[in-house]
């Protein structure tokens, strides 16, 4: 039977191969071995929860393989498709597959203790915004093209920033109280306005900011200017496509807490207790809905102060871990 030949190991890119790979089996195991923990205490992560997290792990992975891997050294669109992916849609599965039980024991230990922190929106946004820009300036780029294990750390950098900017917008954490309405928005229009202006010097430089894929790009018949303006067309659409979902799931959430709002209020009604307009809004912002209506229906008085988040507090959502202070 006729058998392929074996790629040769230099052209496997092995130095940046092998750390991925390796990560990905340790996130896998971890997250498996938490899962069957939860399990067993009766606090099942869902399913579909379980298949975002391993296919965002798989697809962070196949990226940084041949062929796709070889391809993005060689041209930058397809590099730029390839940061996208590890950065934008591979990280946000892994985050939806995330619960407050899932992360709880990392909010335990010493070394990864400061993730509360760093996932915070201004915290988060800031890193994210530092982290695409300095590896998008020409020396660390191309530093990264010429030698694999920087070009492996430019990808974990992609993906752990990227996964920090989705946690401080949709993960199980606690959100600050200004960031339960308005601020969220804000906190994507920022972000849209950072990967805008990469791809719009991208786009209309006429500067080749990268000559590293200057004999890569003239062997496929390209012109590097050419490449770069449209890698930086690609991460615009891309950026484009990905505001209108976000701000679509936005408007979709503003629209569930005001019917929540609305239906506290009616109920409080019908059972004659006082609720404010203001403590039903947060009980809604803040995911406590359904413990306020418990109460409502067991014609518990309501306090106003207690289940609401004060300004400038964290919101909290169901599930979400809390954390003892420090000694």
């Amino acid at each position: 039977m006729f058998a392929p030949p074996l790629m040769p190991a230099a052209a496997l890119h092995l130095a940046e191969a092998t750390p991925p790979v390796l990560a990905s089996i340790v996130y896998l195991l971890l997250y498996s071995k938490r899962v069957r923990t939860l399990s067993r205490e009766g606090r099942p992560v869902d399913g579909l929860r379980v298949a975002s997290f391993v296919f965002g792990v798989a697809l962070v992975t196949a990226v940084q393989l041949p062929p796709l891997d070889d391809l993005a050294d060689e041209v930058l669109v397809a590099h730029m498709v390839q940061h996208i992916v590890i950065g934008d849609i591979a990280s946000l599965f892994i985050v939806l597959g995330l619960t407050g039980p899932v992360i709880q024991p990392l909010l335990h230990m010493r070394a990864t203790r400061p993730l509360r922190r760093l996932a915070s929106p201004g915290a988060a946004l800031v890193l994210w915004a530092l982290d695409l820009y300095i590896w998008h300036v020409p020396f660390f780029y191309q530093l990264a093209i010429n030698h694999d294990l920087v070009h492996a750390l430019e990808h974990a950098c992609m993906l752990w920033f990227g996964a920090l900017l989705w946690l401080a917008l949709i993960g199980p954490l606690p959100k600050p109280a200004w960031f339960s309405g308005w601020g969220a928005l804000g906190y994507v229009i920022l972000v849209r306005f950072g990967g805008a202006v990469l791809a719009n010097v991208l786009i209309w430089s006429q500067t080749v900011f990268y000559p590293v894929y200057r004999s890569t790009d003239a062997a496929r018949g390209l012109n590097p200017l050419s490449d770069q303006n449209l890698a930086g067309g690609v991460m615009m659409v891309e950026q484009s496509i990905l505001t209108v979902l976000l701000l679509g799931w936005l408007f979709m959430r503003f629209a569930k807490q005001d019917e929540e709002r609305q239906a506290l209020l009616d109920l409080a009604q019908r059972q004659g207790i006082e609720l404010s307009d203001e403590r039903a809004a947060r009980a809604a912002r803040a995911g406590r809905a359904e413990g306020l209506r418990e109460r409502l229906l067991a014609g518990a008085p309501v306090d106003e102060g207690e289940p609401g988040p004060t300004e400038g507090s964290p919101t909290r959502s169901p599930g979400t871990p809390t954390v003892p202070p420090r000694a």
